[in-house]
């Protein structure tokens, strides 16, 4: 990602850094956001965190127990084809 300009910020007086709004929008940090601080030679790197650890799938796979009987293809389009709709229409002007 291209540098457009330098900017600047102030260390408050406990150790908290603003981050420009300019960089939060182009990096889309929202409240909340964690991230890494790493200290490198050239200063210091701020970058997002993972929301969870890696894993494998072997690991997770089957997880969230289901017992009902399996749903079909049909079934599952047309579950995600209403919770579409439902969105859509919470959105709408």
């Amino acid at each position: 990602m291209a540098q457009i300009s330098k900017l600047t910020t102030v260390l408050s007086t406990k150790g908290q850094v603003i981050v420009p709004k300019s960089i939060r929008e182009r990096r889309k940090w929202d409240t909340g956001t964690r991230l890494i601080v790493e200290d490198t030679a050239e200063g210091v790197l701020l970058k997002p965190a993972q929301l969870f650890p890696k894993s494998r799938l072997a690991a997770v796979f089957g997880c969230l127990k289901y017992d009902g009987r399996p749903k079909t293809v049909e079934e599952m389009d047309a579950g995600i084809a209403a919770e579409v709709k439902r969105r859509h229409a919470r959105h709408r002007y």
